[in-house]
């Protein structure tokens, strides 16, 4: 009697098994989803289903939304602005674009690069548009992306960063004003979802990073100044 019991009770565990993974395909079932890695937890499919319709898994939303404490490294080399990949690092007109890409499963809090003062924070652009950045970093007035742009005078210049929204977003938080001094690191802002984050800075910066590295926002060191290390 005890073998029977117990066979049922795995027999039913099977068909709930099953049940919930044709229920929730082609997405992960909810037994297997807390295993996976997060692009496979929640694929971009499924999160930019999610954008259109507004009906996010709080889990998901836990993890968009951290926010963890970073330690800027020593020295005044500048920062990563952004979580992502660098996408491109062009020069025009003696300005470096450096640009990184971030995706749906990237910390989306942007920090400082350097310590400075806040000189200006604009809105610009009145377009929505996806891709990695490099197409569309060089745009001007009105023919750029929606974003938020924070220029700061620093000891090596003006530095601009600029948290540009994506067609799938379309929302960005500027946490500092006109005027403010910020640290090396310190948290500026935040675009909520895929996005691209532009670090614009003299073309004499020596860049440190290469197309394709992973970064990380306060912590990665992307571009230094002859004596400024």
């Amino acid at each position: 009697m005890l073998v029977f019991v117990i066979q049922v009770i795995v027999l039913l565990a099977l068909v709930t098994a099953v049940a919930m993974a044709a229920f929730h395909f082609p997405y992960p079932s909810p037994l297997i989803r807390g295993w996976l890695p997060p692009r496979k937890r929640w694929p971009e499919m499924q999160v930019r289903r999610w954008l259109s319709n507004g009906k996010f898994q709080p889990a998901f939303l836990d993890y968009f939304y951290r926010d963890p404490e970073r330690v800027a490294p020593e020295g005044t080399d500048l920062l990563a602005p952004a979580d992502g990949r660098v996408s491109s690092m062009d020069i025009r007109d003696g300005v470096r674009y450096l640009v990184i890409a971030l995706t749906f499963w990237d910390m989306h809090v942007q920090r400082s690069p350097l310590y400075g003062t806040v000189i200006r924070v604009e809105d610009e652009g009145d377009t929505f548009m996806d891709g990695e950045g490099r197409e569309f970093a060089f745009l001007k007035a009105k023919a750029r992306p929606v974003q938020k742009r924070v220029t700061l005078k620093t000891d090596v210049g003006t530095v601009a960063v600029r948290l540009i929204t994506s067609l799938a977003a379309r929302r960005i938080e500027a946490w500092v004003h006109e005027g403010q001094t910020i640290e090396r690191g310190q948290r500026i802002g935040r675009i909520l979802l895929g996005s691209t984050v532009v670090l614009e800075l003299p073309s004499g910066a020596a860049v440190l990073v290469r197309v394709g590295d992973q970064v990380r926002a306060g912590e990665t060191r992307v571009a230094t100044f002859s004596g400024t290390s």
